[in-house]
């Protein structure tokens, strides 16, 4: 839809600095297609303060989030980290800390990171931010300060229709057996447990531990393995909605680039490479129903280029996100919010 003045207008004659709804200076339709994400909430005219504008319009911003999935905001006048930061609290509240981690990351300003610290000439496959985890985010932004010269999208896919598209047999099988989440740290390869857990002190691990449901084991030479059982299928706390909302298949080694994954199984028993994943009760998962979930993926696969400016709002939930490769200098950042957990 469009959201518009016949004339196009100055800000000077808006008078954006008053208290208003500003959708007379942005452009709101899907990105690519119609019911597809993500929603495209573009600026129209120049020097839009998107903070201004996003304080305005929170209930339409809420509705679209929850309908889509995700919203691109482009055009907008943003140009500092701090102001990408400050647009997350208006619309979701105060930033999380990037904790029980997976992916290397580096602290920005705040509770703002990079997206990930992953090598450039690797892929990173869709995911649901911290779904192995006790408690996860229910929203995630990135904001894009610099595009890559080539590559780097952050493809992303709707897991309500992901679900959709696996068998009622898998999914009845995942929603009884559930996951298990095996970790090993401290070989050298992966995050190293100080990382992931933001401690360098044992005892604070374990205390951790205990409070997220994840078993533990100190192996030699300061060694960490741990194993957790969480679902696979969540309902939305808002939409109710079901979705496959889980690294099953992220965590699983068959998504370890072949090179690498011969690599670790010449050089570790299979119990004892960085991750790796079971149904719920230490059963493998078969590798044709791998084979069925990463086609689910990749059907509802949507990517589109990251522009110098764009801002990326998801719905945990309902959205998952990877990146490409790239070549280039690319610097996206990242920040959550809405902490939500398997209690809630």
């Amino acid at each position: 839809m469009m959201i518009s003045n016949s004339v196009k207008p100055s800000l000077k004659s808006l008078g954006v600095a008053k208290r208003q709804a500003i959708t007379d200076v942005v452009r709101i339709t899907p990105l690519i297609k119609e019911n597809s994400l993500p929603l495209l909430i573009q600026a129209t005219v120049e020097g839009v303060n998107l903070v201004a504008w996003a304080a305005n319009n929170q209930e339409l911003i809420k509705k679209s989030l929850l309908q889509y999935g995700g919203i691109l905001f482009r055009n907008f006048q943003v140009t500092e980290v701090a102001e990408f930061q400050q647009f997350i609290r208006v619309v979701a509240g105060e930033l999380l800390e990037y904790r029980d981690r997976s992916s290397p990351r580096s602290a920005i300003q705040g509770k703002i990171y990079t997206s990930t610290d992953h090598p450039a000439n690797q892929k990173i496959l869709l995911h649901s931010e911290n779904s192995y985890a006790a408690n996860w985010p229910l929203k995630i932004f990135f904001y894009c300060v610099t595009p890559a010269q080539q590559g780097g999208e952050t493809p992303i896919a709707d897991i309500r229709k992901v679900y959709q598209k696996i068998s009622p047999t898998v999914l009845e099988k995942f929603a009884k057996k559930q996951v298990m989440y095996l970790r090993n740290f401290g070989d050298g390869f992966g995050l190293p447990w100080q990382t992931v857990f933001q401690t360098n002190q044992p005892e604070k691990v374990a205390e951790f531990c205990y409070q997220n449901h994840i078993k533990f084991e100190w192996k030699a030479k300061n060694k960490l393995r741990t194993y957790s059982i969480r679902p696979a299928i969540a309902k939305h706390p808002i939409t109710g909605e079901y979705v496959w909302f889980n690294h099953a298949l992220f965590f699983h080694i068959s998504s370890l680039e072949t090179n690498i994954r011969e690599s670790l199984l010449a050089e570790f028993k299979e119990e004892d490479i960085p991750h790796n994943t079971y149904y719920g009760d230490g059963s493998p998962i078969e590798p044709e129903v791998l084979h069925e979930i990463r086609t689910a993926y990749q059907q509802e696969t949507v990517v589109f280029p990251w522009l110098t400016g764009d801002i990326l709002m998801l719905d945990n939930m309902l959205t998952a996100h990877g990146r490409k490769p790239f070549f280039g200098n690319r610097k996206v950042v990242v920040g959550m919010a809405e902490a939500y957990s398997t209690d809630d």
